[in-house]
């Protein structure tokens, strides 16, 4: 017992070891990491925009009925595909930790593997962090940090959903505030992107337009939009499971150095 205490006291975790990692994972597999963020998560938004949701933006109350269908359809389809990146860029980090580089159709079905358990875990941990907000916003936040891992821990550990909530609570025990200040700094990295975004769009006259009654977007407003949330999604997805990978290491020690062997 006294050997396990030391050894996790003299551990260290690091925000700095976390980024790096993620940047690395990007840097050194961008066809996977980029690719699916690209194929699975900014180009379906894409085509969202331009086929559907610009006409739902204009739509009259006598379409009510169709447009609450379409959009309950759309939010389905675009949680699958959501859940399908997350267990992908999962797959992709936890090799590039372990000094391994997974291919495509690796982090694909790894992917595949974990979407619905996933989308189960992501459903009941928006619904406890909207409750948590609802009473003044802290429990809220705390609830956040608490589970910030729960979505890699479920891939990577195979665990069930409830288990998953439990193993993030443990690991990120002692981190919090860290974690935390991780996560602020991903907001403003993805807040610069956006405005990044909004900055070309004005400069080039490529903002929305309202035309035949529906909102026309144009193919290059399409294309610097997919761009951006290609970036987004697999900074955030892969700093999260880096952090995920970095806690895990901090909290289990040696034993926890080789994690690509988990999906093999």
């Amino acid at each position: 017992m006294a050997t396990h205490a030391v050894s996790g006291e003299e551990r260290s975790f690091s925000i700095g070891t976390v980024l790096s990692r993620a940047f690395g994972t990007l840097g050194d597999n961008p066809v996977a990491t980029f690719g699916i963020a690209f194929l699975l998560g900014a180009v379906p938004q894409a085509l969202y925009s331009y086929f559907i949701g610009s006409t739902l933006a204009m739509a009259d109350r006598s379409s009510t009925i169709a447009t609450i269908a379409v959009s309950i359809g759309s939010f389905v389809i675009f949680l699958l595909l959501s859940m399908l990146v997350q267990g992908a860029l999962v797959r992709a980090t936890i090799a590039h930790i372990d000094g391994q580089r997974a291919s495509f159709a690796d982090c694909i079905g790894a992917g595949l593997t974990a979407a619905v358990p996933l989308i189960g875990l992501t459903i009941l941990l928006i619904l406890g962090i909207m409750a948590g907000f609802m009473l003044l916003v802290v429990p809220g936040i705390i609830l956040f940090l608490m589970w910030s891992v729960a979505a890699p821990a479920l891939v990577a550990e195979g665990s069930g959903v409830f288990a998953a909530f439990s193993r993030s609570r443990y690991l990120t025990k002692g981190a919090r505030w860290k974690i935390f200040g991780l996560q602020i700094l991903l907001l403003v990295l993805m807040w610069l992107l956006t405005a990044v975004l909004g900055i070309i769009m004005v400069a080039g006259d490529m903002m929305p337009a309202v035309q035949g009654g529906t909102i026309a977007l144009s193919p290059t407003y399409l294309a610097v939009s997919a761009v951006i949330n290609t970036l987004i999604i697999a900074l955030w997805s892969t700093t999260q499971a880096s952090l995920y990978g970095a806690l895990r290491q901090w909290k289990d020690g040696p034993q926890a150095q080789d994690l690509a062997h988990i999906f093999g």
